[in-house]
């Protein structure tokens, strides 16, 4: 189940809002230019899925937000346990950064968390299976795949070059929540 958690960036403790209902979510995260959006996810994927295989599945959807939205490249993140880079990447992605760019994710198996940090809130989504979510360019956050990461996200980027952060420096996200914390 989806779940958005907002907090007050000094308040890490405990939520002052919590959401379980698509249209409560996305009503809410517009209000932060945030897009999120509920797409079926109709072929079933298991992590460890070829990058071609999961491209190839989803490619109407793919196409779609490419001709909306005007991206121009597009991959495959696919995690689960046994991945040999899982540890780095989940600290890499765990520091706050921004992007030249929007960062959209569609979620096609599994789960991870988003945490957005706009002004004096910080906005953590539990993306699952399902999920379309687009964080603009500029807006500080951080992802959580778990210590046990099962997941695949299609990622979709305006830059050629693909996943490019720029790191605030901020260690905000220590004081947030984990995804285990939320599952």
């Amino acid at each position: 189940m989806t779940i958005l958690a907002v907090y007050r960036a000094d308040a890490p403790l405990q939520p002052i809002k919590l959401l379980t209902h698509a249209e409560d979510i996305s009503a809410t995260l517009a209000t932060t230019g945030i897009g999120y959006e509920r797409w079926p996810a109709e072929r079933r994927l298991v992590a460890g899925t070829p990058a071609e295989e999961v491209i190839a599945a989803f490619q109407t959807q793919i196409d779609r937000l490419k001709t909306e939205r005007g991206y121009i490249t597009v991959d495959v993140i696919s995690m689960d346990r046994k991945h040999p880079q899982k540890d780095e990447l989940r600290d890499k992605f765990l520091m706050e950064h921004t992007h030249g760019e929007d960062e959209v994710r569609f979620f096609v198996a599994g789960r991870g968390l988003f945490s957005v940090h706009i002004n004096e809130y910080v906005y953590c989504i539990l993306c699952e299976r399902n999920d379309l979510i687009s964080v603009p360019a500029g807006t500080r956050h951080w992802f959580d795949m778990g210590e046990h990461p099962e997941f695949i996200a299609i990622r979709l980027f305006n830059n050629p070059e693909g996943w490019v952060a720029q790191y605030t420096g901020d260690p905000i996200a220590d004081n947030f929540p984990r995804l285990e914390d939320l599952v």
